[in-house]
């Protein structure tokens, strides 16, 4: 099978909820709600499918918005999608799931729906709005009960960091598939995340201890290391160690930014990255394979990380230069939660 090249493609602007850490309508963006029309998407199709049959790749859409549910030519893009035999996830709210819905996102060959908690129930809700946490936990049993794999996502920030072991203990008793977190990337109207590097580390060390414990229990819960953060922690830890074929100046792991993920909004434009602002083009304007190669060319200078570029783990953590830039402008800067001391 060839690797998966992955396009997390926003269909629409139009959501339910105005999340308090949503990149999307920060800073005073997205000030009109846009859905990309169905002729426009059969475009994004064959551009994502002329780009990946340049590189030998298989693409992979993590369909979302917004809600994508809520765009009018949602399911005619579903079927689009399940003749070319295009696997694909769908990233979303609760509120518009039943058994009979989730049963026909099976049909058209849905493979996972990630949706979102934040905290327990007051800080979910605050975060998102009233109502939203028990509506997520309800239809974490209608999505299985399809066949489709539930992902639960949160975001990490100090308002929330000490509910987290409460959240893994939620999703592990409601039998997610697929738990993961990522650190809240900072805007430019608050660039403290409010979590200390250590205290980060002891955050890491907490949440191993907690899934290793489950893990001997027998859950079926995966838990996704998607922070690569984790990686440093591992590390120190003895758990992950450097493998005899890597090469100093090789990346194996890390950041997909650039290399193989890219972000495509309703309006066209391709981010490197949709957590930080990295427009580098427009779908319809250029082909995709043009943009990656050498409009994304910038954020694949690995010897310009400022600090990671001198660790031992440069080919396989890097940390999370979204969160980065949101903290200093800077996307080869130091990552904020990062515990490490390295030599100059």
């Amino acid at each position: 099978m060839k690797p998966y090249f992955a396009f997390q493609w926003h269909i629409t602007d139009y959501c339910d909820q105005r999340c308090k850490h949503c990149y999307i309508f920060s800073e005073g963006n997205c000030t009109e709600l846009l859905s990309m029309s169905l002729e426009n998407m059969k475009k994004v199709i064959k551009n994502c499918e002329d780009m990946c049959e340049q590189l030998g790749r298989q693409p992979y859409f993590y369909i979302t918005g917004g809600d994508p549910i809520l765009h009018p030519d949602f399911w005619k893009l579903l079927e689009i999608i399940k003749e070319k035999k295009i696997p694909f996830s769908l990233m979303g709210n609760p509120f518009h799931l039943t058994d009979e819905i989730c049963k026909k996102l099976k049909a058209y060959g849905c493979e996972k729906y990630q949706m979102s908690i934040d905290g327990m129930r007051e800080t979910h809700d605050y975060f998102r709005k009233p109502g939203s946490f028990d509506c997520t936990i309800e239809k974490i049993k209608c999505i299985r009960d399809a066949g489709i794999k539930c992902a639960i996502m949160s975001t990490v920030s100090g308002t929330n960091i000490n509910e987290m072991e409460d959240v893994v203990d939620i999703v592990v008793a409601n039998k997610v598939d697929i738990f993961a977190f990522g650190r809240y990337c900072p805007t430019s109207e608050e660039k403290d995340t409010g979590i200390a590097p250590l205290e980060y580390r002891k955050f890491l060390d907490k949440l191993w201890k907690k899934y290793e414990k489950y893990k001997a229990e027998g859950t079926n819960t995966y838990f996704n290391l998607k922070d690569h953060l984790w990686t440093l922690y591992l590390y120190e830890e003895g758990i992950f160690k450097i493998p005899d074929y890597a090469k100093e100046d090789m990346i194996y792991e890390g950041c997909h930014c650039a290399g193989c993920h890219m972000t495509i909004l309703p309006n066209g434009y391709v981010y490197a990255c949709r957590r930080f602002e990295s427009n580098v083009g427009n779908v319809f304007e250029e082909r995709l394979k043009d943009i990656f190669v050498f409009k994304e060319e910038k954020y694949r200078d690995f010897d310009k990380f400022e600090k990671c570029s001198k660790c031992e783990l440069k080919g396989f953590c890097r940390g999370c230069p979204a969160v980065t830039y949101g903290t200093n402008g800077n996307f080869y800067g130091a990552d904020p939660q990062c515990w490490k001391e390295v030599s100059n």
